[in-house]
């Protein structure tokens, strides 16, 4: 589908630019900030996922002659406006902490830099890719360390809107996961695809054996049969007859995965299929993952409740102006002090503490560009932040394949250095607190 990222946008952004180019204030400068108030109840973690896909839709963000046209024929803005808009290209700054990194309630997940009006017009993009892309990687994240060690693929595509199958896909990855059923996500991404047939494939057969014999056919002994169609035991049975005990694996789909699991490595072991493999699927979470830690699984397929964020489709993230360019042509820090949506006021950098090589502690400072430049970190504490955009010119690194692998790598790493209460599946705080300086 051919669109513009550019009108991803609530109405109110372009509204806000209209009336800001008439009274002046639209080339302020300003930083805005991507921050969550809270976690999902009872989440000991968040991780950041989505900020590739912004920096590949920053790319295109700009309006052609049919999306202007769009906006004069609504009189969504003023002639001046759609002048303006023409030659629309981000020459700010964005930087954040990179994806597969744990964020906290207060954590400055990013920080966009520029003028008023090019930085309003990202805020409905921004965080419809972040707290999507987020929520999914921190679900996955739960889940692939309820899963332990056995790998945990993707197959949320049917349960959710189109694209935002391929938004998970990548978020998953960066989460942990290995792998994708989405075939528009694997190409995009160069993602690991799995899959290989459905219950629809043994019924259009006139009996079991001639399915599993015609997908070993076309894809070989390694292949992965779907073995709960009708009776288990007779599926397995006969999958062995037809593959021999080179069969690649079984998959199961339905039941007490956990009971039918033992049961069937029994008998693959006893009719010599020592090596097939069992995936398990069927509306998995990672409570159900974690009660599948003693049975023989090898691998799960997860669908709808990682594509919704395991309960927490959204992390409520924010982009708030926290720091403008006043009359005087000073940079003054700004904030909202609304009830309970307060907020804190300033550009920030982000910093995490260790004792006995655990994180302790996230550092959020905040203050005026030369104070911030001014000041030191105590020793050992880790800087959060990396630079994504630099006066309009993308980082590269951060975008494509290597960037999500890279993310798929640190998110391991960054969960290991929390307190093992970080995987826990009870409710409870943050794992570690956030602490506000103000200088």
């Amino acid at each position: 589908m051919d669109y513009s990222p550019a009108l991803m946008t609530d109405m109110y952004e372009y509204t806000m630019l209209d009336a800001t180019l008439r009274d002046g204030t639209t080339n302020r400068k300003c930083v805005f900030e991507v921050y969550t108030r809270h976690l999902p109840e009872g989440r000991r973690y968040g991780v950041t996922a989505g900020t590739g896909r912004i920096l590949d839709a920053l790319e295109r963000f700009h309006l052609d002659d049919e999306d202007l046209r769009f906006l004069s024929d609504r009189k969504v803005v003023s002639p001046e406006t759609i002048k303006w808009l023409e030659n629309y290209r981000f020459s700010g700054s964005i930087k954040g902490y990179r994806e597969g990194e744990m964020f906290f309630p207060n954590s400055p997940i990013l920080q966009v830099e520029g003028t008023f009006g090019e930085c309003t017009l990202l805020e409905t993009l921004v965080l419809s890719i972040l707290n999507y892309d987020s929520a999914v990687a921190s679900a996955a994240s739960r889940m692939v360390s309820a899963a332990k060690d056995r790998p945990c693929m993707d197959m949320g595509g049917r349960r959710t809107n189109e694209w935002a199958a391929v938004a998970a896909a990548r978020a998953a990855v960066i989460g942990g996961f290995k792998g994708t059923a989405n075939l528009l996500a694997a190409q995009m991404y160069g993602l690991k695809a799995i899959g290989t047939a459905a219950h629809c494939f043994t019924l259009v057969h006139d009996s079991e054996r001639d399915a599993f014999a015609s997908q070993i056919a076309a894809l070989g002994k390694n292949t992965t049969l779907l073995v709960d169609t009708y009776n288990i035991e007779e599926a397995v049975k006969t999958a062995v007859e037809v593959a021999g005990p080179e069969l690649g694996g079984i998959r199961i789909d339905s039941g007490d995965l956990a009971s039918l699991a033992q049961r069937v490595r029994n008998q693959l072991d006893a009719l010599g299929a020592t090596n097939t493999k069992i995936t398990v699927t069927n509306d998995l979470d990672e409570y159900a993952l974690a009660a599948l830690q003693t049975a023989p699984v090898d691998s799960y397929g997860v669908g709808t409740m990682l594509v919704t964020g395991s309960g927490a489709p959204t992390c409520a993230m924010v982009y708030k102006l926290t720091e403008r360019e006043n009359a005087d042509g000073v940079m003054q820090p700004v904030a909202k002090k609304s009830k309970d949506k307060a907020s804190i006021p300033g550009r920030k950098l982000a910093y995490r503490s260790y004792e006995y090589n655990l994180a302790d502690c996230e550092h959020v400072i905040s203050g005026s560009e030369d104070a911030l430049a001014a000041y030191e970190p105590k020793d050992g504490w880790k800087d959060l932040l990396v630079d994504y955009v630099d006066h309009g010119q993308i980082n590269p690194q951060y975008q494509g394949h290597d960037a999500i692998m890279a993310a798929h790598e640190y998110r391991a790493r960054a969960l290991a250095e929390l307190p093992i209460t970080a995987q826990s599946l009870m409710k409870g705080e943050p794992v570690i607190p956030t602490e506000t300086t103000v200088l």
